[in-house]
């Protein structure tokens, strides 16, 4: 039973994702669309993405310093290990894993109301693409934006790890900023961005089929929005080892 629904919506996810892909009808609507949702999904995460990577940094270089004790690591070991953890997995998998949350439930909910209080149907009697008006501008700004918030992330991590040597004597500022500059691989930073496009399109796609088929009322339209958390997330762990393998091997 479960094996059969789940080969179901596999089915019915692709054929969601062929709608929403076709041929927009009117591309002035949609870019307008595409504005709004930059905003609604890009830019009013900005403060959850800076104030959570600032902590976590400040942890990493917290956790790195305690158990870096051996005399044969070299002193700068700290930033530069706080500099490679945030590029390769917490700027990109970790945040997303963190955005499925916010971001997801957002869109399923959202969608799920939509089609719970029958606006969809009105759109498709009009003779709509209801998919592709309403999850197309989603997926695009989200994509288009996440580069953006992973950028922003590094940044401030690097940032969360400076303020822990700065005010505190757990670290020297110096000796923080050396190793964050040592053996730099520009590649992490391209690796960390492409990972993040992948994420950003499963976070979007997923919760907006889980929203666009609940059905009943707004029971279930919490139900789809748990169920858009768990199945990005999921699919963002698996795509995670996927493109680790690929891009780093």
């Amino acid at each position: 039973m479960i094996i059969e629904k789940s080969i179901e919506s596999f089915g019915r996810y692709w054929q969601f994702v062929w709608r929403v892909f076709s041929r927009p009808e009117r591309l002035r609507v949609y870019a307008k669309r595409f504005v709004d949702e930059v905003t609604k999904l890009g830019i009013d995460s900005i403060p959850l993405v800076i104030v959570i990577s600032i902590f976590i940094g400040a942890v990493i270089t917290i956790q790195m310093q305690l158990n870096i004790t051996s005399p044969l690591i070299p002193a700068y070991s700290v930033g530069l290990a706080t500099r490679d953890i945030v590029l390769l997995e917490f700027s990109n998998s970790i945040l997303c894993l963190i955005l499925a949350g916010k971001v997801g439930s957002n869109i399923a909910s959202e969608i799920g109301t939509m089609r719970v209080t029958e606006q969809i149907d009105a759109l498709e009697i009009m003779g709509v693409n209801s998919a592709c008006y309403l999850v197309l501008p989603k997926i695009a700004a989200f994509i288009f934006f996440m580069p953006v918030l992973v950028i922003l992330s590094i940044a401030t991590a690097m940032v969360g790890g400076w303020f822990v040597a700065a005010f505190t004597d757990i670290i020297p500022v110096s000796r923080y900023v050396y190793g964050l500059q040592a053996l730099f691989q520009e590649w992490y930073v391209w690796y960390g961005l492409i990972k993040s496009l992948f994420f950003a399109y499963i976070i979007s796609s997923v919760a907006a089929y889980w929203g666009y088929y609940v059905k009943g009322g707004a029971l279930e339209v919490g139900k789809a929005s748990t169920n858009a958390v768990v199945s990005s997330s999921i699919l963002i762990l698996l795509f995670d080892v996927i493109l680790t393998k690929l891009l780093l091997q």
